[in-house]
């Protein structure tokens, strides 16, 4: 499989970079002109299946033996086992995670720690998968010499040692599609699964697929992602903090996409919610499933008052989705599975999904999805604190195996971290000035980590921040955060240090 697809990945990556020289250059995307007749056509995609079609609360997080136990065991209607943003790809967590599946596949998911036993119940979610990116490699698995695509790795071990059972278990092999960037990238996808099912002898159609809508690029082609995969589409889901990434990284020279806090960049400021109106009317409008964004809380025990104050914030997150046409949403921990579906189930009430809702109403336009300049806020220095503290805390966690990271009451992977750096790279580069006056510079930025060290070390404790990768952490984030060049993602850097 990695023979036979490579040479397209490999200029797909260059197309990126082709393009991303011409936003350089001051272009910007627009819906395309060859596929309009795609736009305005009356297709729609397959069908879902029956354990696909009830989606209004899905859990992720990384394939850890008790996180996926709790996971499915939570009350969500799915569980997104995540081999992409809220893992550190170490060999040994990949492959943990693939046993971790093949096990909950077949139903014998169990672990006994610190004389505790933790089981699957008989009712649970129904398993996705999330593999990563098509930018990553897996130096692990060697082809002729070079390392083979992550994505197909992940994709590979899974579809080749659960596909068969899956079927046989009535469901099938369903996964999330990460970081695509346009339809030809989703065709690379759709290639691949009939590729796969074709030699394993799976019938054609069994792989459903949702995909991440977390690039801007991709906002401008989710009806031709659609059509691509129309045999194996499961639908799409607004990757929101991915999305605000990729906005900063692809008008990175543009002085009108600089971002404010990132505490500013709601879901309703006007670019982002032009995205997730077009998501749902393009979805329904061909029979697709949308799904909402990431509920990242999570509940803190010990301050009931940050815990309501936070819960309000999601049940209002939730409200707006569930009444805007989402057919689900995303939560990272189980407590927030029944405050979700309360939101959605006020509006779907005995229905699976809302898929039959149009959206008329909705108007998109190219200058909607771009009208950053609209988003107002303002960048602080408590903003570029958060950035910062962020930022270096999470590289330690993913730096020492652990791609999700609990830090102040959320649950952070690496979109969060890429915000960050980029944020702080943009604010130095167009000599942003914080909201006392201070312009953001190379300087300042650095005696804002001198300083956030200090702090994430009283914070943890001696002992814990010695045992964890600071300095290696720090050194990375710098590199992102303060190169010329914009980084195109810290995980590439991030991942030559692993074992």
């Amino acid at each position: 499989m990695v023979r036979t697809f490579r040479d397209r990945r490999i200029e797909l990556l260059r197309s990126r970079r082709i393009r991303q020289e011409k936003f350089d250059a001051g272009l910007r995307p627009d819906f395309l002109s060859e596929t309009a007749e795609i736009r305005s056509g009356t297709w729609t995609v397959s069908p879902p299946p029956k354990d696909l079609l009830d989606r209004r609360v899905e859990i992720t997080g990384p394939p850890e033996r008790k996180m996926m136990i709790n996971a499915l065991n939570s009350g969500a209607r799915v569980f997104m086992a995540d081999f992409e943003d809220s893992s550190t790809p170490t060999w040994d967590n990949m492959l943990n995670g693939q046993v971790n599946v093949r096990d909950a596949i077949r139903r014998d998911l169990t672990l006994r720690r610190d004389g505790k036993s933790y089981a699957i119940n008989d009712e649970i979610a129904t398993l996705v998968i999330r593999p990563r990116g098509w930018h990553l490699p897996e130096r692990h698995v060697q082809v002729d010499g070079r390392p083979a695509a992550a994505s197909l790795v992940d994709f590979g071990l899974v579809f080749f040692h659960n596909a068969r059972e899956a079927l046989d278990r009535g469901t099938a092999p369903y996964f999330y599609l990460p970081k695509l960037e346009n339809h030809h990238e989703a065709r690379l996808w759709n290639d691949v699964f009939c590729h796969a099912q074709e030699v394993l002898g799976v019938p054609r159609g069994s792989i459903k697929a949702t995909v991440l809508i977390e690039t801007i690029t991709a906002a401008f082609e989710m009806d031709e992602i659609l059509y691509e995969l129309r045999e194996h589409s499961a639908g799409l889901n607004a990757g929101r903090w991915d999305y605000i990434f990729s906005v900063a990284k692809k008008f990175n020279a543009d002085p009108a996409f600089v971002l404010p806090d990132r505490s500013d960049v709601t879901m309703t400021v006007p670019f982002m919610r032009a995205y997730t109106e077009l998501m749902v009317a393009t979805c329904h409008k061909r029979s697709a499933h949308a799904i909402g964004g990431m509920a990242a809380f999570i509940p803190n025990r010990r301050d009931p008052e940050v815990t309501a104050q936070a819960l309000t914030k999601v049940k209002e997150d939730k409200r707006r989705e569930a009444n805007d046409g989402c057919d689900g949403t995303w939560v990272a921990h189980p407590d927030l599975v029944t405050v979700a579906e309360i939101e959605f189930n006020a509006i779907l009430g005995q229905g699976l999904n809302q898929v039959d809702r149009q959206r008329p109403d909705v108007r998109v336009t190219g200058d909607d999805l771009l009208s950053v300049d609209e988003t107002g806020g303002q960048i602080t220095r408590a903003g570029l604190e958060t950035n910062v503290y962020v930022g270096l805390r999470y590289l330690a966690s993913w730096l020492s195996g652990s791609g999700a990271a609990a830090i102040h009451n959320l649950m952070e992977d690496a979109a969060t971290a890429e915000i960050s750096r980029a944020q702080i790279w943009q604010w130095i580069r167009h000599s942003r000035a914080l909201e006392d006056g201070t312009t953001v510079t190379t300087a300042l930025v650095r005696s804002t980590i001198d300083a956030q060290m200090a702090i994430i070390a009283e914070d943890l404790g001696s002992e814990t921040f010695d045992a964890l990768p600071f300095d290696e952490a720090r050194a990375v984030f710098e590199e992102v955060a303060l190169s010329s060049e914009f980084i195109e993602f810290l995980t590439l850097p991030a991942y030559e240090l692993l074992d």
